[in-house]
């Protein structure tokens, strides 16, 4: 299977009455239910071990691990750590921690300071991110989250200048770049939102990290960064 790829195999099946207006199944099941109306991914760290086949059983395991409440720039939030387990029948294993920030929605738009891509990036490699691949990526992962698909609700609702890249897509396409370059299979793998990014034309760009791992980011046609990651494998 696609290393990341797990990320589709467990879709959270709720029928419409438990979807919250925002497209996301309704706080209060797994998730705590905590008075922000904005949910998004904010990172997260994966460590791996051999790799999952197609047809083969994999089980998992998923807890809380944290709830942390702070204030930054744009106010109060909560951040939500979130610890899964995943084994394959053949012996194969994925540790992962998600961190989830919950936010308010502001009454307009207001971006993030803007980090700048890197200097000279040892690939860049360019990727149209447009509605049609957005609203793919949508389905796959059974995320029916509006503001990657519906634009009058991102722009309307949540004040987003655009449709929103989802975050493990980012890292997806970050993953398999890194992997064209490397040739090697990764054995871990971190990444972390620092800025939106919207639909549009991203580019995928990598810098050295010493031996056995890469920085990699996707950039804005702005110029900014979007999310960052980093790569390890056995060197």
């Amino acid at each position: 299977m696609p290393v990341l790829w797990h990320w589709v195999a467990f879709p959270e099946f709720v029928p419409i009455s438990e979807i919250a207006t925002d497209g996301h199944p309704k706080l209060g099941g797994f998730l705590p239910p905590l008075p922000f109306n904005r949910r998004m991914w904010a990172g997260g760290k994966l460590s791996f071990k051999g790799r999952f086949a197609i047809g083969e059983v994999i089980t998992k395991r998923s807890e809380i691990l944290s709830v942390d409440f702070k204030t930054g720039h744009t106010g109060d939030m909560a951040f939500v750590r979130v610890g899964h387990d995943l084994r394959g029948e053949g012996g194969a294993q994925i540790r992962e921690e998600q961190d989830i920030v919950y936010l308010p929605i502001p009454d307009s738009f207001r971006a993030p300071r803007a980090i700048p891509a890197p200097d000279a990036p040892i690939f860049s490699e360019a990727v149209e991110v447009g509605p049609v691949r957005l609203f793919r990526y949508s389905a796959a992962t059974y995320n029916a989250h509006r503001i990657h698909y519906d634009r009058d609700y991102a722009t309307g609702a949540e004040r987003y200048p655009g449709l929103v890249v989802h975050g493990p897509m980012q890292a997806t396409l970050l993953m398999e770049a890194a992997m064209r370059h490397t040739g090697a299979v990764p054995t871990r793998f971190s990444f972390r939102g620092v800025h939106p990014m919207f639909d549009g034309t991203l580019s995928l760009q990598a810098e050295q990290d010493g031996a056995g791992a890469l920085k990699l980011c996707t950039v804005a046609e702005a110029g900014h960064q979007g999310l960052q990651a980093r790569f390890e494998w056995e060197a």
